[in-house]
Order: structure tokens, then sequence, then C-alpha cells
């Protein structure tokens, strides 16, 4: 069985604290299909991101992370190291990551999935289902001003309501993760293809996807049926135009809010 490791990388000891295992052989993603598979689906337990060098149909897919936010465990898939195998290997109940991902039965959440769907689709033919899109649940939950989408940083840090000393520490890893990826900064996407990954990048991965079921609460808790339908009816548009040939995840549209939610 793969050793646990708390985020800061120190091993786990008895308790509640949030861990994370490193996924990187068949055996480890047939074990990881059967822990999904049984994980309570109401409210979600399923929380996705994915990391690569541009991330999209153009660059690479590294890293999937997934938060069971009912085990309080991250799985961090290396996708570069695994390939295909991360989706089509079985485990012992005859499931595969690629069932689970594409299931309409078992959801999954993303926070903006467009160019995460468009990268597993691109280079794995994941055809996502499923999906409750954050970045559209913070939408829905605004009294005016639905023409732009947040960041997740936003949402973390105005939504989640964490206390000062946990979002002292989100900044912070937040921070040293971007001044490694980040070429603005001196950084390079490539960190996400280096093996052994830094401890600073698996902080930076943990920490991407252990608050969304925090946002996931809060935002499904505003949130009325009809716009609730609302916004897995566009999850599932933004799967379908990331598959699209002519889809672009680069640029200023992608800040934009679906055109017609402005007039709700």
């Amino acid at each position: 069985m793969s050793m646990l490791y708390t985020a800061n990388g120190t091993s786990l000891a008895a308790g509640g604290s949030p861990s994370f295992e490193l996924v990187n052989t068949a055996a480890g993603v047939a074990s990881m299909a059967d822990e999904l598979l049984d994980l309570p689906i109401s409210p979600p337990s399923i929380y996705v991101d994915l990391e690569g060098e541009y991330l999209s149909r153009m660059g690479t897919v590294s890293i999937l992370q997934i938060y069971a936010s009912s085990k309080k465990h991250t799985y961090i898939v290396d996708v570069r190291l695994l390939g295909a195998q991360a989706f089509q290997t079985n485990g012992a109940k005859g499931v595969s990551l690629r069932h689970i991902l594409e299931s309409p039965a078992i959801p999954k959440v993303f926070f903006d999935v467009r160019n995460d769907s468009d990268a597993l689709y691109s280079h794995f033919r994941v055809d996502l289902d499923g999906v409750h899109d954050l970045q559209l649940m913070e939408l829905a939950t605004r009294s005016f001003n639905r023409r732009t989408v947040a960041g997740l940083g936003k949402c973390i840090e105005k939504d989640a309501l964490l206390s000062s000393a946990d979002l002292a520490v989100f900044k912070q890893t937040k921070e040293q993760g971007i001044r490694l990826f980040d070429p603005n900064l001196g950084g390079s996407y490539a960190v996400f293809n280096q093996r052994p990954l830094s401890q600073a990048i698996l902080d930076y991965c943990v920490q991407d996807v252990e608050y969304l079921p925090r946002l996931w609460n809060i935002y499904n808790s505003k949130m009325s049926a009809v716009w609730r339908q609302r916004v897995l009816q566009e999850g599932k548009e933004r799967v379908r135009s990331s598959q699209s040939p002519i889809y672009n995840g680069k640029g200023r549209h992608m800040a934009l809010a679906p055109t017609q939610w402005a007039a709700y």
C-alpha cells in the first residue's frame, strides 16, 4: 500500500489531518479506482484538478489531483509517467478512472472545467460527464454583475471563510508554487514534468483541490433549484465546447460569463 503523507511531506499520524499519496503505478491506479467508486455521491465526494505544461490540446497533462472529501485524502496521479494507464486500468470491481470521470451518475467537481476537459479529451479521449463547475456555481450565487467569472484564488480568499492563519498558509503555498511555474515570474511549466516532484509543487497541487468542497457547500447552499439546473447544463456545454476543433482556451473571452446569464 502507498505511504500516506500530510501536505507538508511528513508521514501521516493517527488523526483526521488531510493526507495525500502519489499514484504512479498501475496497481495504485486500480486501488484508487476501487476506493473512488465507493465514495458517497451526495454531496459530491470527488474534486478534480489537472496540471501540465501549457495544459491543453497543445500542451501536456502531467498531474491529475483528486481530493476525496469524505476521506480527507488527495490522490496525486502521475499522468506523465502512467500515460493512458492512468485512465484505462481497471480495479478489482472492473471500473477504471475513465469510467468514473465519464459517468453521469458520479458527480465530479472542477473549478473551470474547460481547459481540463480540453486536455483530457484531446490526449486521452476522456469525455467528462457529471461535472459540477464551481466557477459557474459562484457566478450563479451573485445578485449582480454576472458578466465575468472569478478565479479560484479570489473565490477561496473571498468565500471559503478561512481563518487568518489558514488564509496566510494558503497564500504562501500558492505563491511558492506560482513562482516555480509562472514564466512571468521566472518559472517554467516544465516543473510539473520534473521527477521527483518538489515539495512546493506537491503542496500546491494538494491545496488546489482540498478547499473545493468548502466552496461547493457554500455556493450550493445559496443556489435555487433553477440555478442548480442552469449550472449543470452550462457545465455540459463547457465540456462540449472544449472538445470542438476550434476551441481556444487562452484569451480574454475565457473571463466572460455565459452570454445569457447576464440577463437573469
